[in-house]
């Protein structure tokens, strides 16, 4: 039985390489898959899915346009999508549906809240259908379990305020615990 799957986890976590491994594992059995990455996030190329390690490949990209059940309906047999806090509430409701109605598993992986620690609409709407959550573990600089980020300038000052969506890599966040979190 297919279910709609959510795996979260602080920024450098390896998200993008279960990613990619599990797509890889699909198809070295033969299964089709479909890969999906935020078009909004160009920092490894507009529809690439890129892990740190190096491993790279390319995606199909969604905006708040995508409309996921009008073009996967019997073409694949997963669907896994990378940055899934950029969905929007009706996207996750389509994917939702496709899993139990067309019996296609659904991978998403993302970000649970952003640098102000408030959840962004697309995470929290899969924290609340998602039948199976797992958290991806990643450590902050304390040595502690990493679950929030902090937003930085360039000289590394933690910022409090600004859009909630400003892309970014290490240069622009860090993945703090809680502790450090409210610290600063």
């Amino acid at each position: 039985m297919a279910k709609l799957f959510f795996r979260h986890a602080a920024m450098n976590s390896g998200k993008s390489t279960q990613l990619l491994q599990i797509a890889h594992n699909y198809e070295h059995q033969g299964r089709r898959v479909s890969l999906f990455t935020a078009a909004i996030d160009g920092r490894f190329g507009v529809g690439q899915i890129s892990s740190r390690l190096g491993v790279s490949r390319s995606a199909a990209v969604f905006d708040a346009t995508t409309h996921f059940d009008a073009q996967l309906v019997g073409a694949v047999d997963c669907v896994l999508i990378d940055e899934a806090q950029f969905l929007a509430p009706d996207q996750v409701c389509q994917l939702h549906r496709l899993a139990h109605l067309c019996d296609i598993p659904v991978i998403a992986f993302g970000l649970r809240s952003d640098f102000r620690g408030e959840p962004f609409p697309g995470a929290a709407w899969l924290l609340a259908l998602a039948e199976d959550i797992e958290e991806i573990k990643t450590i902050c600089l304390c040595g502690r379990k990493a679950t929030m980020h902090l937003r930085v300038d360039a000289s590394g000052r933690r910022l409090n305020q600004g859009p909630q969506v400003e892309i970014g890599d290490a240069d622009r966040y860090r993945s703090v615990c809680a502790r450090c979190f409210y610290a600063g």
